[in-house]
């Protein structure tokens, strides 16, 4: 049978009551050790025979002149019986062991789920911590090379100055032209209204000609505010305008924020 089967086969309650004999005290003590379930179901029937003797209330004295004179008119035959056989080991200890035992058991139990968690804590704060050291090695490596790039004497600085929409804003183009990257410093600009994003342009300023260098979509999440967008075209001017999410064909004049033209034009 199952451990189920057996803890509801009724063999534990004669194990607590002292009925079995000493192989069946053996085989029910070294399950004990076995299956924390069954030293569980021995301890809670332990506890429910002490509540069970607890509970029932000690006959009333007799007198013992009374009883001597109910003997003395009495001419009963005594009927000799036979001794009760030595209980074993096992019988007498039984609750006493099944106490120890499952203290230390339940103890021991404890003790290892506690250790587990520490270890898990641990172990999820190490995973933490070695994010967190890739992550700042990855910002550590960007700022080196942002620094490479804004000091290269070969790259364009291009100031970018409020208008009309935002007198207060300001922004930075680093032009990369022989690798056809920009790198923006939109520090200056303040935080879109929800559903708008700025959008970056390229000028040709004879005819003014306008194309798109892509919308800033993380401009809330980026602390720094300093973004990298490619730009292969022969530019004169850059602006930056407040569009509609997903930006637009072409550049809404009364929503510019910073213009600004190459120092050479």
């Amino acid at each position: 049978m199952n451990i189920n089967e057996y803890i509801q086969s009724g063999i534990l309650e004669l194990y607590v009551a002292g009925q079995l004999s000493e192989k069946e005290n053996k085989e029910v003590y070294d399950l004990m050790l076995k299956h924390p379930e069954v030293l569980q179901e021995v301890l809670q029937i332990e506890a429910a025979f002490i509540k069970l003797s607890n509970s029932i209330a000690p006959e009333q004295p007799v007198a013992y002149s009374t009883i001597k004179a109910h003997l003395s008119n009495r001419n009963d035959k005594v009927v000799q019986l036979p001794k009760e056989k030595n209980r074993n080991w096992f019988t007498y200890t039984g609750w006493a062991a099944a106490v120890i035992v499952g203290a230390g058991l339940l103890w021991t139990l404890n003790q290892k789920q506690q250790l587990e968690t520490e270890v898990t804590t641990i172990n999820t704060e190490k995973e933490f911590l070695e994010i967190q050291i890739e992550d700042s090695k990855s910002k550590l490596a960007e700022t080196k090379n942002l620094l490479n790039v804004i000091r290269d004497r070969n790259i364009i600085k291009v100031p970018l100055e409020g208008q009309a929409a935002y007198p207060d804003a300001y922004a930075t183009v680093y032009w990369d032209e022989n690798n056809d990257q920009i790198y923006l410093d939109l520090q200056g600009l303040p935080e879109p209204p929800e559903g708008k994003v700025y959008q970056v342009w390229s000028l040709l300023l004879n005819p003014l000609t306008p194309t798109s260098l892509g919308t800033i979509d993380d401009f809330m999440q980026d602390d720094n505010k300093i973004f990298k967008l490619d730009n292969a075209n022969k530019s004169q001017a850059f602006g930056i305008t407040l569009e509609p999410a997903g930006g637009s064909q072409s550049p809404t004049l009364e929503q510019l924020y910073t213009l600004g033209a190459l120092a050479s034009n």
